[in-house]
């Protein structure tokens, strides 16, 4: 039985407290940075704050005030930032933690957290079989009303071996509506656990996210369960696909069948990797069975490190 859903004002202080003031002191002073190259365009000097790098520093302005300044261009004045959020069957699924539906959930807050506090517009998008929208907008309130988007019941999937309805997320549609919608550039969290057939180079749904990551700053989030990575010795277990109502009994004691559902994830994670590469597009990955501060923290560092 699936635990209640964590209210949405009870997680943004949860995370507030627990989440994201580990991150404080790393991640907020330039998380722009870590997404964003400068644009050209200067729009403003202002005092330097704690966070801001360094080679942004004025030194001009600074030595006739006396006080460190920052240069602030164009594109940084007002960041919009995009949620676009797997709310299909198969996110309903988790053995650690949480449920992979409810990780993504406590991104969607940390990611809210982080992007209202620096007075930035944030806006999200849902997919799968219960659509949603929350038009960006600024401040706390709305990282709430994306909170509550998200907490709205998942629709039923089909019955036991109804074949007959296909619940299949529609990742390529939302992206595509995405770009549509999106008129200026913006930073782009794709959160999903990516479960759908990975299509031929510039088809479907990788097609999609490489023309999204054409005029926005796009990441793929990845939302996993070590169930779905390893398939446990358990013998015999009837599995069934959420999305489609198809079911399958696997002896999951037969080594070869573990050896053959190691070698499909494999070829899986390796077809997703490819995919992403080719959209220019960088992955983070989330598992439920840890909290997302340390990946958080790991992925930072490896966007800083590429930066000029």
């Amino acid at each position: 039985m699936r635990p209640p859903t964590e209210l949405p004002a009870h997680l943004l202080r949860r995370l507030e407290f627990k989440v994201v003031r580990r991150l404080d002191g790393f991640l907020f002073g330039d998380y722009r940075g870590l997404f964003y190259g400068p644009s050209l365009d200067l729009a403003e000097v202002r005092e330097y704050q704690p966070g801001d790098e360094v080679r942004r520093i004025d030194w001009n302005v600074t030595a006739r005030s006396g006080r460190l300044h920052v240069r602030q261009y164009q594109e940084e004045r007002e960041l919009t930032t995009w949620l676009l959020i797997d709310t299909s069957a198969s996110m309903d699924f988790g053995t650690r933690r949480l449920l992979k539906r409810d990780l993504a959930r406590e991104f969607a807050g940390v990611a809210a957290l982080i992007v209202t506090r620096h007075g930035d517009r944030l806006g999200a998008i849902t997919f799968g079989p219960s659509a949603g929208m929350a038009t960006p907008r600024h401040g706390r309130a709305q990282a709430l009303a994306i909170l509550n988007l998200l907490s709205r019941p998942a629709a039923a999937g089909p019955a036991a071996g109804d074949r007959t309805t296909q619940h299949r997320t529609t990742l390529q549609a939302a992206l595509t509506g995405a770009g549509h919608l999106m008129r200026r550039r913006s930073l782009v969290f794709v959160v999903s656990d990516f479960l759908e057939e990975v299509p031929p180079a510039g088809g479907g749904w990788s097609g999609a996210l490489g023309r999204l990551a054409q005029r926005h700053d796009v990441v793929a989030v990845r939302i996993s369960d070590p169930a779905e990575r390893t398939l446990a010795d358990v013998g015999g277990l009837r599995v069934r696909d959420p999305e489609t109502g198809e079911e399958l009994w696997l002896d999951t004691s037969n080594p070869q069948v573990r050896a053959a559902h190691a070698r499909l994830v494999g070829e899986r994670d390796r077809a997703l990797r490819r995919a992403l590469h080719a959209a220019r597009v960088d992955l983070l990955d989330l598992g439920t069975e840890r909290d997302p501060v340390g990946p958080l923290l790991r992925f930072a560092a490896l966007r800083r490190g590429r930066r000029p």
